[in-house]
């Protein structure tokens, strides 16, 4: 496990930047959208069987980002969803947040670094846990990984070769259980990111913090 100390960019975003033509072949033929976390998604499937909600109902701050789904009913939540999620050398990151449900995570091409904040533990001081995935096994990369509902999740892409410059791009699966919703998300603004983690860490961090959670004072 690295330290906080040591976790730097290996690409800086560039949203001005025409993504390479193999990334843009890819985004099309998945038909992948900007996501509001960074990077790109689609979502793949949405579970037609409902269960009721296990949630209890907070403002989220990721409400005002991003319109609720047409038909949701509050009460419910689809057993699952999925989507590809792709982090691109010019859209590097995707910052800080947290989703109420479990997220299961499945590489499918690319390597790069996770870092979990389990924010919902107890202590003062939160751990902070961080892991490379790719498909080097034997060197601890890991092709799937599970991040339970209430922890604070960032990832960034990585070379696809360990002492490499260049990558085609980190694309993965994510399902949520029970299905994901913009109302049981929301992103880590930086007074936050101190209270879990203490000054120190949080300056070492703060580079992770999503632009849409900062403001969230």
């Amino acid at each position: 496990m690295a330290s906080t100390s040591s976790l730097k960019p290996s690409f800086n975003p560039s949203p001005h930047v025409a993504e390479p033509p193999n990334i843009q072949k890819l985004i099309g033929q998945l038909e992948l959208l900007p996501h509001i976390e960074g990077g790109y998604f689609v979502e793949t499937d949405r579970a037609s069987d409902t269960v009721p909600t296990p949630f209890l109902f907070n403002k989220s701050s990721t409400l005002e980002l991003a319109p609720q789904r047409p038909g949701f009913d509050p009460a419910v939540r689809n057993s699952s969803t999925s989507i590809f999620y792709l982090l691109t050398p010019s859209g590097p990151q995707g910052g800080f947040h947290r989703n109420k449900g479990r997220t299961v995570h499945t590489l499918h091409r690319g390597r790069g670094r996770y870092v979990v904040i389990h924010a919902n533990e107890e202590g003062e001081d939160k751990r902070i846990e961080t892991f490379v995935v790719g498909q080097d096994v034997t060197k601890g990369e890991k092709l799937q990984w599970i991040v339970e509902g209430g922890k604070y999740k960032a990832s960034y892409l990585l070379p696809d070769d360990e002492n490499g410059t260049e990558s085609q791009g980190l694309l993965i699966s994510e399902t949520v259980i029970p299905g994901f919703e913009y109302c049981d998300h929301d992103f880590l603004s930086s007074e936050d990111l101190k209270v879990l983690v203490g000054s120190e860490k949080a300056k070492q961090l703060e580079w992770l913090l999503s632009p849409l959670g900062k403001g969230n004072n």
